[in-house]
């Protein structure tokens, strides 16, 4: 299980140094995108981060513990950022809209994060894998959650699922790794203004 530090600089941080455990994930990072998660060994991993594999597994039990975390701290980041849009004292089209451009802002912000733990999920440990669809099951079912209140309320149209109108955004979601760039046209605030656009679009009666 990864045991990720955070808070002051202790031991675990040369002067000067980013932390351990978020040197391991950035080197980790590099590496499973420049050769593939398969590709990448262990001590390929220690020997950029300037560590060594006991202070790697001080933190992170195996190199699925590494791919798991790259990918769950983004999920985190997107889960508090979601509650506290959800959670705001406005009307439920505006909370719906600032939830949808957030998690695709945040998305494209984390592109290679998402990029590799998408193309590797399927090489962690089944364990793993269903935490990681636990989490986001949470999320759909927090944003279908928002979906049926508008639709309560008479604000959004109660003629499509809330499931399926969740799966189908989301599904454009997880595309922006095979065509977004950051240097390009347009920003990931103005993909995800654009694309919560669309998704209040599809819900106006």
């Amino acid at each position: 299980m990864a045991r990720v530090a955070s808070g002051r600089t202790t031991a675990a941080t040369a002067a000067g140094d980013e932390p351990v455990p978020q040197r391991l994930l950035s080197v980790a990072t590099r590496l499973f995108a420049e050769q593939g998660y398969e590709l990448t060994s262990v001590q390929q991993i220690v020997d950029a981060a300037g560590v060594t594999k006991g202070a790697m597994y001080h933190y992170f039990g195996s190199k699925d513990d590494l791919l798991y975390e790259i990918y769950a701290r983004v999920l985190r980041v997107q889960h508090a950022r979601m509650e506290s849009a959800a959670a705001a004292d406005s009307p439920v089209q505006e909370r719906l809209h600032a939830v949808a451009a957030d998690v695709v802002a945040t998305t494209a912000a984390n592109l290679d994060d998402t990029k590799i733990f998408f193309r590797s999920m399927h090489l962690l440990h089944p364990d793993k894998q269903a935490e990681v669809r636990a989490e986001r099951r949470r999320y759909h079912e927090r944003v279908c959650a928002l979906i049926e209140e508008g639709q309560r309320a008479g604000v959004f149209r109660a003629d499509k699922s809330p499931d399926l109108v969740v799966d189908f955004f989301f599904g454009a979601v997880h595309h922006l790794g095979t065509w977004f760039r950051q240097d390009g046209e347009l920003t990931g605030q103005d993909v995800g203004e654009q694309f919560a656009d669309l998704l209040l679009a599809s819900l106006r009666p």
